[in-house]
């Protein structure tokens, strides 16, 4: 691949853990189409002069947003779609040629497909987080009619004015409050990942045909997804999500759909990549 191909990539910081690159990088080729994705560290303060820089890139496609940007980017784009009222973050942003930059998020549409094709049915679910993924699952729990909803977060005063933001009915409990018994508990937070303090939970409360999802995916096997298998509880990874949001998201940038087909062959490339 040379630098003159068309491109999009994933911004974060960090982001060395990514697997991103290795998702879109298995499609294109799949699809044999002409073009790549790629890994960017941007911090924080580096946010405004990364948006300049690419704005002035032909070949720049645009870009996937994850921690901690994902709030912070709806400063730099247009919203045709009303992402910022309905959601509050973004993770997908387009590059229009001589147009604006539009945002959009894929995190809930990625996050939903899982349950969708369980046909998960549920009465009450415990979301874990109140940061830019924490939104877009909330919006995506509140599509599918949730009716008892519980955000379980170290800054309650934050989980209440996610919840106010969404105008959606719940609980709010802090992080070492005693797990409510659920049917769906969502892990939103970093906590888990390479490198971040674990998340420790007593999963006692969980019923046996509770289903537990953790959205970090480095490591795939969490601790808190171990301790849900190590109960018989149903698990679900962070490369549900993470593949099927990046399938909405390669559509936008690249004009075509991801070989979903190819989705086992991809779930091994990117276990042996741990």
């Amino acid at each position: 691949m040379t630098d003159t191909l068309p491109y999009a990539e994933v911004i974060g910081d960090p982001i060395a853990h990514s697997k991103s690159p290795l998702i879109h990088n298995f499609w294109l080729q799949a699809l044999d189409i002409e073009a790549e994705y790629r890994k960017t560290h941007v911090t924080p303060d580096g946010l405004a002069a990364y948006f300049l820089q690419r704005r002035a890139d032909p070949d720049w496609l645009g870009c996937n947003v994850t921690i901690p940007h994902k709030i912070a980017v709806m400063d730099y784009t247009d919203d045709p779609g009303g992402v910022r009222t309905r959601i509050g973050a973004m993770n997908t942003i387009a590059s229009e040629t001589g147009g604006p930059l539009i945002g959009t998020n894929t995190d809930a549409g990625g996050f939903l497909q899982p349950l969708l094709r369980d046909k998960w049915k549920g009465h009450h679910a415990v979301l874990i987080g109140a940061g830019g993924a924490a939104r877009a699952i909330l919006f995506a729990l509140s599509s599918l009619g949730v009716p008892d909803l519980t955000i379980m977060v170290r800054d309650t005063a934050k989980g209440q004015a996610l919840l106010d933001r969404a105008g959606i009915k719940g609980t709010v409990i802090g992080l070492t409050d005693p797990l409510p018994a659920c049917d769906l508990l969502v892990n939103s937070t970093s906590l888990g990942m390479v490198g971040q303090p674990v998340l420790e939970l007593d999963l006692t409360p969980l019923p046996a045909s509770a289903t537990v999802y953790d959205i970090v995916y480095a490591p795939l096997e969490t601790d808190l997804l171990k301790a849900a298998r190590a109960r018989g509880l149903k698990t679900l990874d962070g490369l549900e999500m993470l593949i099927g949001q990046a399938a909405l998201a390669f559509d936008i940038f690249f004009d075509a759909q991801a070989p979903r087909e190819l989705d086992e062959q991809l779930r091994a490339l990117l276990l042996a990549a741990d």
